[in-house]
């Protein structure tokens, strides 16, 4: 498999024996599961990966714009706050346990399919693990993690690319508060959000992101900021990208969601962004449930 994320070949260019990065069919979930509340639960096949799972789904721009430095081909889309504190879990293919909950306490450990790293294919699997506690008080819920992923690379050079991360997620009445943080070394360009993308080497990444929402009635009002940052391997400069996010959330029926946000984005560094960049975007649309 390739690079979690990315198109087969970013640089392909439709050559002979390269795949298009074009003409990709996009299959996110596809897989067997069972099990029950005694002995837990068995998941084989591709589906959203462990390590960055939670901070993903609690990103409030991830079904709206975020960011959009990188929205033009190949990648077609914007990213939400995808690397600018956090990088992209990925739908993976995977055999998955998840534990029963014991009085909130939860756990998923896995063999993931191994990744390219800079062209090499991987011999050996790849480990992804994620603990979880959930609580509820009274007015006040929340929800605290934790996760890990390993993965051996291949070929001359081969190093190990391991990542760390730490969640957590409180509310109180109408008020929620989103707070993480990661630390990766190899697992690839942390501020392009795709694992395993290794252009420069083992590169050291780390990251971290803060969201704060408040809903009244059917509207949600939310401020959110997170930053990237690489150096090592073969970059030659600290590699930094930041982004702050104000958006208005209101739900029109239970199939469309009205967004309004304004964003702005800065990324630092003379490997990946030949000195600096700066985006600010305002945008409006509406989200369709379907």
């Amino acid at each position: 498999s390739d690079v979690v994320g990315l198109p087969s070949d970013p640089s392909c260019g439709g050559s002979t024996g390269c795949d298009s990065p074009f003409t990709q069919i996009d299959t996110r979930n596809l897989y067997f599961q069972f099990g029950n509340t005694e002995w837990g639960t068995v998941k084989f096949g591709r589906d959203i990966g462990l390590f960055g799972q939670k901070i993903i789904l609690s990103d409030m721009t991830l079904l709206g714009l975020g960011g959009n430095s990188y929205a033009s081909t190949p990648f077609n889309t914007t990213f939400g706050m995808i690397g600018h504190g956090y990088m992209y879990t990925g739908f993976q293919p995977q055999i998955t346990y998840t534990t029963p909950a014991f009085g909130g306490f939860s756990a998923s450990a896995g063999i993931f399919d191994p990744n390219k790293f800079a062209g090499d294919e991987t011999k050996d699997p790849g480990f992804q693990a994620m603990a979880n506690y959930d609580w509820k008080a009274g007015a006040a819920k929340g929800s605290v993690w934790a996760g890990a992923v390993h993965q051996r690379t291949s070929g001359a050079g081969s190093f190990d690319a391991n990542g760390f991360e730490l969640g957590a997620k409180v509310g109180i009445g109408a008020f929620e508060a989103v707070a993480y943080g990661f630390d990766a070394s190899g697992l690839g360009l942390s501020t392009v959000g795709a694992l395993y993308l290794s252009p420069f080497g083992k590169t050291d990444g780390k990251g971290y992101f803060v969201q704060g929402t408040y809903t009244v009635g059917k509207t949600k009002f939310g401020i959110n900021f997170g930053e990237n940052r690489d150096r090592g391997g073969a970059l030659a400069d600290t590699n930094t990208f930041r982004s702050a996010t104000v958006g208005v959330y209101h739900s029109l029926n239970k199939y469309i969601t009205l967004v309004g946000e304004y964003n702005q984005e800065k990324g630092e560094g003379g490997d990946l962004f030949a000195g600096d960049l700066e985006t600010r975007t305002i945008s409006v649309g509406g989200i369709l449930m379907f």
